[in-house]
């Protein structure tokens, strides 16, 4: 079988693309999933993104960890955004569906502007704290994030029995400046270090600035810039939490499976 497909990233964060909208994928063949995203023997990501039809928004985006597994992806989702706005399907606005819900973008030249899910509340962990974005996120602020040791504490976390049985992503914390933070994340399915992760800096972003009734806060991760914005609601909740980063296409082609 041969796969037409596209490579997109955001902030090195990357992924598999295919225009899904003819149902010709099997999204049942996991395997299939993890030998596109193997890194050595497939094309090579940390994701893979079917786009389809759907009846109630511009298009549905189906999206896979590298092994298989299924979860939000906010780097993904900017990409999925601006791979649908290269076939056509959307121009500067769109509404679309994820695994966790419905969400809207803009898109500009070079950016994209992805409106995230609400945030229920921060989680304290003893000295650390854990956000749900989509995705679940472990969050640990860190001196001298450069020399710290992000895989083994990462994986350490990630598989603590608290977390059983499906896991956390581990984020690394660093306060650069009074709006800026430094991540580095371990990202369950990937089972790794990743150059950036949407869903990561955005439950960074708002750990940091959980005392803030409204903020933007910079981030800088190993792949790029990006921007995370939000308003405080209630006693521990937050609303308008909209990730802001590029997300391009690097090529495309294809592959015999």
């Amino acid at each position: 079988m041969e796969i037409s497909f596209y490579k997109y990233q955001g902030t090195g964060n990357d992924f598999v693309m295919i225009d899904d909208r003819e149902l010709k994928f099997d999204e049942k063949d996991l395997s299939l999933v993890s030998k596109l995203c193997d890194r050595k023997f497939g094309v090579g990501a940390d994701g893979l993104i079917l786009i389809r039809d759907h009846k109630e928004f511009d298009f549905e985006m189906i999206y896979f960890n590298a092994d298989g597994s299924q979860s939000m992806c906010g780097n993904g989702a900017r990409c999925a955004v601006a791979f649908s706005a290269f076939l056509g399907i959307v121009k500067t606005e769109t509404n679309f569906l994820a695994i966790d819900g419905a969400h809207e973008a803009i898109i500009g030249s070079d950016v994209v502007q992805l409106k995230m899910g609400d945030v229920d509340r921060v989680e304290t962990k003893n000295e650390d704290y854990f956000v749900n974005t989509g995705s679940p996120h472990h969050i640990r602020f860190v001196d001298n994030i450069q020399d710290y040791p992000i895989f083994a504490e990462g994986k350490k976390v990630r598989y603590d029995q608290e977390y059983a049985p499906s896991g956390t992503n581990v984020n690394f914390v660093e306060k650069v400046g009074d709006d800026e933070i430094y991540v580095r994340t371990y990202e369950r399915g990937v089972e790794d270090e990743t150059l950036s992760c949407g869903t990561g800096v955005t439950a960074a972003a708002i750990a940091f600035g959980k005392d803030q009734e409204k903020a933007t806060v910079k981030i800088q991760t190993l792949g790029g810039q990006l921007s995370v914005k939000f308003q405080a609601v209630g006693n521990n909740g937050y609303k308008e939490v909209w990730l802001i980063g590029p997300a391009e296409q690097v090529y495309s082609g294809k592959i015999t499976v």
